[in-house]
């Protein structure tokens, strides 16, 4: 992992967001890089989100309302200045250009998320966000959705609070899925730097795919040693989130939208259900 993305505006939780990364960054021996994204300042187009996660279109409007030119380069400043502040907190280097040392780099977008994030995700190893506010936080959820969506790039969910370092104990939520196993193929630089490492699946595993022994086999090889635990399978949502509260975990690892976007908004599923209802740090992938 060399090259962690975080969106950065100035606002508490990219403060969080940032402090994640960078403690995270040093740990992994990765660049940090801080982005702020401004929208373009001609569009006349206003419409509002009447769901968590709208249509492109949608959310492009969305985003070019919100341009206020009067406030752009107090914003751009004030942002900037947060992550040089976070950056020489944890000692790291502001860099002019990329390196093999890890440094901080400043770069300034103008656009909308899912077009930046589209551009700049793909050649991140990592997109730190900010979990959207439940109430109200309508243009950070156009950020979550961009950057799960559009980058296929692993992305850190971090709570809007405070929480403990992350990367102790982790909780691998294990579904059999592709998606899952790419995440814990993301994951890896994480898992093998942990403590204790927990598989927790819920249901049986007689669909076609790994099945959770299979895939503590696989950790081993990276000698990573993991306990596997269970559930009879009856809400999947709540017995995984109860499963990593039980084991004291402090970061769930999971696949995103492992069934189609289209279902998991009719039906919901496990992905809608950690985003919506929970404030635990979450390593999601979706691809």
């Amino acid at each position: 992992m060399r090259v962690i993305f975080v969106p950065v505006a100035d606002r508490p939780e990219c403060s969080i967001a940032l402090d994640t990364a960078f403690s995270l960054g040093k740990s992994v021996g990765a660049n940090v890089i801080g982005c702020h994204i401004r929208p373009h300042r001609d569009s006349p187009v206003t419409l509002s989100l009447n769901m968590i996660w709208s249509d492109q279109s949608a959310d492009e409007a969305e985003w070019q309302a919100s341009a206020k030119p009067e406030n752009d380069q107090q914003s751009q400043s004030a942002a900037c200045e947060l992550f040089k502040l976070l950056a020489d907190r944890h000692g790291y280097k502001i860099l002019r250009r990329p390196g093999v040392a890890p440094g901080a780099i400043w770069m300034e977008k103008t656009g909308s998320p899912n077009k930046v994030l589209s551009i700049m995700g793909p050649v991140a190893d990592l997109l730190v966000i900010s979990r959207p506010a439940k109430k109200g936080g309508r243009l950070s959820r156009l950020f979550l959705a961009a950057a799960l969506l559009k980058s296929g790039r692993p992305v850190l969910i971090f709570p809007q609070k405070e929480s403990p370092p992350i990367g102790r104990r982790i909780c691998i939520a294990w579904n059999q899925s592709a998606e899952a196993a790419r995440a814990v193929a993301a994951a890896m630089p994480l898992l093998v730097k942990a403590e204790k490492v927990f598989i927790a699946s819920s249901g049986d595993e007689a669909q076609l795919g790994p099945k959770s022994s299979q895939l503590a086999t696989y950790l081993s090889y990276w000698g990573v040693k993991s306990e596997r635990i269970s559930r009879r399978g009856k809400n999947e949502s709540e017995e995984i989130l109860e499963m990593y509260k039980s084991t004291e975990s402090d970061l769930l690892v999971m696949g995103a939208y492992t069934r189609s976007r289209l279902r998991h908004l009719v039906f919901g599923g496990v992905t809608e259900h950690m985003l919506q209802h929970t404030s635990i740090p979450v390593f999601m992938l979706h691809a």
